[in-house]
C-alpha cells in the first residue's frame, strides 16, 4: 500500500473513532464506544508505517501518544459543548429533579376511607374514592367493577384496597 493511502486511512481512522467515542456519551449502549475504540487502536498500529516516511521511526509512537491525549481533549469538549448546542439540548435533561416527590401528594388522606371501583380489579385498576380517580390493588382477591371497596394500607403510591 502506498504512503498516501495509508495516511488518508489513519486520518480518517482517527477522526472517525474520536467521533464514536465522543457520541458514546450521549448514546448508550457500548457499541459506538467499542467501534470508535477499535478504529483508533487501528489507526496507532496504521500509524507506524504511514508517518514513518515523514516522521522517522517515532513518527508512530508520536501517534499513539496524540491519539491519546486526543481522545482526553475530544471527550472533555464533547462534554463542555455538546449540551450548548440545539442537537444537545433535546438529547439532554435540563429540568432539575432535586425538590420532586415520588410519591402523589394526599395518598394519605384515603386510609381508612371508602370508594367505587372503576374497574375490575385482577388484582389492580382503578376505584372512585372520596371523589378522587386513583390506581389501586388489591391483596390478590379480583374485585368486580361497580364494587363498594376499603383503603387498607397505603405504601408510598400503593393503594392496597378490599371488598368492603
Amino acid at each position: 500500500m502506498s504512503p498516501e493511502f495509508l495516511l488518508q486511512l489513519y486520518v480518517i481512522l482517527v477522526i472517525s473513532g474520536l467521533f464514536l467515542v465522543g457520541a458514546e456519551i450521549f448514546v448508550p449502549g457500548g457499541i459506538l464506544g467499542v467501534m470508535g475504540a477499535i478504529a483508533l487502536i487501528l489507526a496507532v498500529i496504521i500509524g507506524f508505517p504511514a508517518l514513518s516516511p515523514k516522521f522517522g521511526p517515532t513518527g508512530g509512537l508520536i501517534s499513539a501518544v496524540s491519539i491519546v491525549v486526543l481522545v482526553g481533549v475530544v471527550m472533555v469538549l464533547w462534554i463542555k459543548i455538546f449540551p450548548r448546542t440545539s442537537l444537545g439540548k433535546r438529547m439532554t435533561v435540563s429540568v432539575d429533579l432535586h425538590d420532586s416527590k415520588a410519591t402523589e401528594d394526599g395518598l394519605e388522606e384515603l386510609l381508612n376511607k371508602t370508594g367505587e371501583t372503576l374497574s375490575e380489579l385482577r388484582p389492580s385498576g382503578f376505584a372512585l374514592i372520596e371523589g378522587r380517580r386513583t390506581d389501586v390493588v388489591t391483596e390478590g382477591e379480583m374485585i368486580s367493577k361497580g364494587e363498594t371497596v376499603k383503603v387498607m394500607e397505603i405504601e408510598g403510591n400503593r393503594v392496597v384496597v378490599a371488598k368492603s
